[in-house]
């Protein structure tokens, strides 16, 4: 007969406990736990109807009596400046954590479990000769986890904010409710929910600087709890705050520590729930994680012919879903954490912010959950924007947008894109044909790729110039075409390649030097790109001079080429933005050292440029936002200070990329993963901002402009595999108002036939 312990009695351990009789009754599973059966520390937990059904699944016993206590709500309310704001349509269950583990050990009893409370628990090591399987479900503060830290190897990061966890008899029960109010000593914020017909949850949360202003870490429960009681008496109806953590000294506030562990074995002991792995409470998946991973720990026990295999398989199944959930709990503390620089947005777009926080709710599926409020959400957008719906609301991505006396159609470009197609420099068939295609393709506005200042300033041999009248012409003849044939504009990103030229094409040999024919580099400093490249010299006051007399040749010639705009190209390690990024620039002048002195050169090149274009037309930089080389190399916060910096010499609009300017940089990838960063410049120093990066889908785009993360978004592979892409996902989601050109017509009406067959048919699954 098997023996196994469980080191905890909340839902992890008395869940796993179950599974675990329900499988291999003749099991012998004790439960260990230090509290009284009717004490609890918290108040609500929510789960999801997909968690419920799992649990009906496994257990239909216990499954049932949960959710003939659940307080069911359909609702998110957002309460903020006098307004609340309600979609509907995301279905969350509500039920008492005491509740629960009463049901819970109820029926383990009844199954014949070893319920010992009162008990304290000691070390795992204490328990594993006695038993076969030591389940630690010990929790946040997992004494086991620190036991064997050297084999589980926890890496526990400790956020920003502080919150205390309340409970009241205010009813919520219509809306999982958050609530924002703003203070003489800062923002602090509340999520509540109902969790049975008397009582909910009121979680208080406030960044570390607010927490400080107010005293409360000096301050005794009730102490606070009087503070809190008074910023939100207008949401409390007269009813109080309660605390059920009599058992905490002093304040109740902490911050939360984010877990995961390495490994979630040792020998015969096993971690389980928190112990193992946390999620946040933003996103009420903590119990889910805790009552999963137990039905598939006793699953793998019971099945599984070692318990080797067993712990194996349990972690290999279960660390992709912890890894999900903990991604979509990283994006929405993010949020909290930083909910200070989204307060300003107008309550539509806050709350639009606030509902798509965790990437896990996409601009489509709030369609499907509420359809009235987003169409009222994109109205408003279409309206803020300028434009009108003429008829239907339409998408994000569909609205206009300006910049000086250039009008946008819609909110989508084209990014730079390499082609390695020029002779000498010069635009060739190549360029007229792939750039044409994607103007006629529906996106607002078209980049050309890098295009170089001197034969010297380029990446490749393939790669195309603005410093030569031959180059200009062909230039014109392209804009000329598409200026006459679609309704984009274009754009000429302007740049010299510094220390990463003299390379081959791209599909020769990403940054290798040519083999014969190599030109002499220039760069802030003399670094070479990487040991295969050639020390480029460090720019003396005539190079710096010569170089930026040779943009603002360019920028002559882009205007005399009919471009619509024009940017100078400071990110990717090319020579503006080896001045910028400390990691190229080493220089002892002063145009190094301190940012406000990397700065310098490329401002100089900037403002020379900014005075000869046109004023009617914009200008804009793309920057590298993060080196991705942590504190060595541009940060986020100096990304803010850079975007400003160019702004107040007359930059329109930052293009926000990142990284590219250093072999050892390790980028953290992902959906829409430079996202973050237009963010930050947008919405804290109240600049526009293009979006790039892994942006691919239409929902992507529409999820980002109307949660004010960017004005503009750059898609780029998805442009080179469909020219089209903007009228393809203009058919996809249902638009009709996109205008194809006059001879594509029959086309655009089988694409849409075909669109709304495929959503006939979708609708119908």
């Amino acid at each position: 007969m098997m023996r196994i312990a469980c080191l905890g009695g909340g839902p992890a351990g008395l869940y796993f406990a179950i599974s675990t009789k329900l499988r291999t009754p003749d099991a012998e599973v004790v439960v260990f736990e230090r509290n009284k059966p009717d004490d609890t520390f918290g108040w609500g937990v929510v789960l999801s109807d997909e968690t419920l059904a799992n649990l009906e699944a496994n257990d239909p016993v216990s499954a049932s009596e949960i959710r003939a206590n659940f307080a069911y709500w359909d609702d998110i309310a957002l309460l903020h400046k006098g307004q609340k704001l309600v979609s509907s349509g995301h279905g969350f269950c509500g039920i008492g954590r005491k509740t629960m583990l009463i049901i819970l050990y109820k029926r383990a009893q009844e199954l014949g479990v070893d319920l010992r409370f009162e008990t304290e628990v000691g070390k795992a090591s204490d328990y594993m000769s006695e038993f076969d399987v030591v389940v630690a479900c010990d929790g946040l503060n997992s004494k086991t986890r620190m036991e064997f830290k050297e084999t589980f190897k926890p890496d526990i990061d400790t956020r920003l904010c502080q919150f205390v966890w309340l409970g009241t008899r205010q009813k919520f029960d219509d809306a999982f409710t958050f609530i924002f109010e703003e203070t003489e000593k800062g923002w602090i914020w509340v999520h509540a929910y109902q969790f049975d017909a008397d009582t909910a949850t009121f979680i208080v949360e406030c960044s570390q600087s607010t927490f400080d202003a107010y005293g409360f870490g000096e301050m005794s429960q009730q102490e606070s709890i009087a503070v809190c009681e008074e910023i939100f008496k207008d949401h409390l109806g007269g009813h109080s705050l309660m605390t059920n953590a009599n058992h905490v000294r002093g304040s109740a506030w902490i911050r939360f520590p984010r877990v995961l562990c390495e490994k979630w074995s040792h020998k015969n002991v096993v971690l389980l729930g928190d112990a193992s792995a946390t999620a946040h409470f933003s996103i009420g998946s903590g119990t889910k994680l805790a009552l999963e991973s137990a039905i598939a720990l006793a699953e793998d026990i019971a099945t599984q012919p070692t318990l080797d295999a067993a712990f194996a398989n349990y972690e290999d199944k279960r660390r992709m879903e912890v890894l999900r959930l903990q991604s979509a709990a990283r994006n929405s503390v993010e949020w909290f954490e930083d909910v200070e620089r989204y307060v300003h947005l107008d309550p539509v777009q806050l709350n639009y912010s606030m509902l798509t926080r965790s990437q896990r709710i996409s601009h489509e599926n709030l369609r499907a959950r509420d359809p009235a409020w987003l169409a009222s959400a994109e109205e408003w957008f279409m309206t803020q924007a300028g434009g009108t719906s003429n008829g239907p609301a339409r998408a994000p991505m569909f609205a206009p947008f300006r910049l000086r006396d250039m009008h946008l159609k819609n909110r989508i470009v084209v990014s730079p894109m390499a082609q390695y197609k020029a002779v000498e420099g010069a635009p060739t068939d190549w360029h007229l044909i792939h750039y044409g295609e994607r103007a006629k393709g529906g996106a607002a506005l078209v980049y050309t790729e890098m295009t170089c200042v001197s034969a010297q300033g380029r990446i490749t041999p393939g790669c195309p110039g603005l410093y030569a009248p031959e180059h200009r012409d062909a230039w014109a003849r392209l804009n000329t075409f598409i200026h006459a044939e679609t309704e984009a504009k274009t754009c000429c990103q302007i740049g010299h390649a510094g220390r990463k030229g003299s390379t081959r094409i791209g599909w020769e040999g990403m940054d290798q030097p040519l083999a014969q024919g190599n030109w002499p580099l220039l760069s802030a400093s003399p670094i070479p790109w990487s040991d295969q490249n050639a020390v480029p010299k460090a720019m003396d006051r005539d190079d710096m001079d010569a170089v930026k007399a040779e943009f603002v040749t360019a920028a002559h010639m882009a205007q005399e080429a009919g471009f619509d705009m024009i940017e100078l190209h400071a990110a990717h390690g090319y020579l503006i933005s080896s001045f910028i990024s400390p990691l190229s620039n080493n220089r002892n002048d002063e145009y190094g050292g301190s940012l406000e002195n990397r700065m310098r050169y490329p401002l100089e090149v900037f403002a020379a440029m900014r005075a000869v274009w046109p004023a009617a037309k914009p200008m804009s930089v793309r920057i590298s936002a993060s080196d991705w080389a942590g504190d060595d190399g541009v940060t986020a916060d100096e990304a803010v200070q850079i975007a400003a910096l160019f702004e107040a010499a007359g930059a329109d609009i930052i293009d926000v990329s990142a990284g590219q300017t250093s072999t050892s940089a390790k980028p953290v990838y992902g959906r829409m993963f430079q996202t973050p960063f237009s963010d930050r410049i947008r919405n804290e120093a109240g600049i526009k901002t293009m979006a790039v990066g892994n942006i691919y889908e239409a929902d992507h785009v529409n999820s980002i402009l109307m949660a004010g993360r960017a004005d503009l978004v750059c898609i780029g592979r998805p442009h080179l595999a469909d020219p089209y892409w903007t009228f393809h996902a203009a058919a996809a989601v249902g638009d009709r108002h996109e205008v194809w050109p006059l001879p594509y017509d029959a086309g655009r009406d089988q694409a849409w036939r075909l669109a709304d067959r495929e959503a006939e048919v979708a609708g119908r699954v």
